[in-house]
């Protein structure tokens, strides 16, 4: 069964990396299943299960196997003489070999109480996983949108660049006909080196954003994949569903559960037990020969004052209760904290769009003038180029701005716990 799960989360995998795009939510799901700390999930259950071996072995019989050989120095002996008896003191040399069983009849129910404290440990072990997966959501978040951002500057420099082309075309004409300076092609041509050198830097940024993304979600991804804008919908509140509340919960009960296994610790434990033997002498210390014994019974244990240690353990134990209480309100003070810098980073992003498609319209009126001015020979090539720049740098600019919202839009998500 496990291996046939391996081989559809395998192909799953390959399934996700064959496809020609790649979406936030497919680097998350790897994430969770690839990243070498999600591998610690199945290492505490199989933990789980040999502990819980362990205790359970305490409702099942001890056997104790023991042997000795003894020389002492005096046995008893009877201090008068009686007339006719042939009874002799012990031998000096003793030996003695016994088997054991100790069978738990009663003790409190503290196997039950320890057993579910290795269930709520475990449950607290499981959850502090997700926790840790959870926080390098935002490593992911900022890869994948950094990739994003390179993304949307390629296509904005093959348009420029296409732009460029097919302005060097008319330029040569004008050229060849005398009516642009002859300089004019070799700046455009010139500007044309300089955006192969940026789609050099692009390139190369892109895969080494890539190489580190493969790293963390554990699956190699191709630098020519294309990522999607993520669908993003922010609400107004600040309620936090992060898996860190569960966990402090799961801490608590932890607690609960340690104080009822110091509470039964001291309970009386009742035993039954058996005991064979053989050995000179056996249970008739005046039989001076090798025999056979056993003895059966019940014994009680109680430990009745242990000087408040138990006490002391489970006024520990509330203290550390309320440490707990205190890291969770520090959790939701910092959290709220950073929701509020969250949506004052949405909200300024927001309002720079605006302004962004402004400047834009009013570039490409500047621009289209500019194209009239060159075709004609009133202004020079550069300064055609400078107004193609400025052009490029305000729809740059916009289109960082959409993806920082965007951005921020997911982190302020992911800070929620959403």
């Amino acid at each position: 069964m496990k291996k046939t799960i391996t081989y559809v989360f395998l192909f799953f995998s390959m399934y996700l990396i064959g496809q020609e795009k790649l979406q936030l939510k497919d680097c998350y799901n790897l994430l969770d299943k690839n990243y070498p700390l999600a591998q610690q999930s199945a290492l505490l259950e199989k933990q789980y299960e040999f502990d819980l071996a362990v205790i359970n072995t305490e409702n099942l019989p001890k056997l104790d196997f023991a042997a000795q050989a003894t020389y002492q120095s005096d046995v008893t002996q009877i201090p008068i003489v009686i007339p006719n008896s042939t009874i002799e003191p012990p031998n000096k040399d003793q030996y003695k070999a016994t088997i054991n069983v100790n069978q738990l009849i009663y003790a409190g129910g503290i196997v039950k109480a320890s057993s579910e404290a290795k269930t709520a440990a475990l449950k607290t072990n499981l959850k502090q996983v997700e926790v840790n997966l959870y926080q390098l959501k935002k490593q992911v978040n900022q890869l994948y949108f950094s990739i994003l951002f390179q993304q949307e500057k390629k296509q904005l420099l093959t348009s420029k660049k296409e732009l460029l082309e097919a302005k060097l075309k008319e330029v040569k004409a004008g050229v060849k006909y005398g009516v642009l300076l002859p300089s004019s092609d070799s700046v455009l041509e010139s500007e044309l080196l300089k955006i192969n050198q940026q789609f050099i830097e692009i390139e190369a940024n892109k895969k080494s954003l890539f190489e580190t993304l493969s790293h963390i979600i554990g699956t190699e991804i191709n630098s020519n994949k294309t990522l999607e804008n993520p669908q993003t919908i922010t609400s107004e509140n600040n309620q936090i569903n992060r898996p860190e509340l569960a966990l402090f919960q799961l801490k608590k009960e932890q607690v609960d559960t340690y104080e009822t296994v110091l509470s039964k610790q001291n309970a009386p434990k009742l035993y039954s037990f058996a005991t064979g033997g053989y050995g000179n002498p056996g249970l008739n210390a005046l039989d001076n020969s090798f025999q056979t014994f056993y003895m059966v019974g019940v014994k009680l244990n109680w430990n009745v004052f242990d000087w408040n240690a138990n006490k002391k353990q489970r006024e520990s134990l509330k203290i550390n209760k309320e440490i707990i209480d205190t890291e969770e309100a520090v959790f939701k003070l910092n959290t709220n904290i950073e929701l509020d810098q969250n949506k004052s980073e949405i909200e300024k992003i927001s309002a720079f769009i605006p302004n962004d498609n402004s400047i834009i319209a009013l570039q490409k009126t500047i621009l289209k003038t500019a194209e009239s001015q060159l075709k004609n020979g009133v202004i020079t090539a550069a300064a055609y180029i400078t107004e193609l720049t400025n052009l490029y740098e305000a729809e740059n600019n916009l289109s960082t701005h959409k993806i920082q919202l965007l951005l921020a839009q997911t982190n302020y998500n992911t800070t929620k716990g959403n």
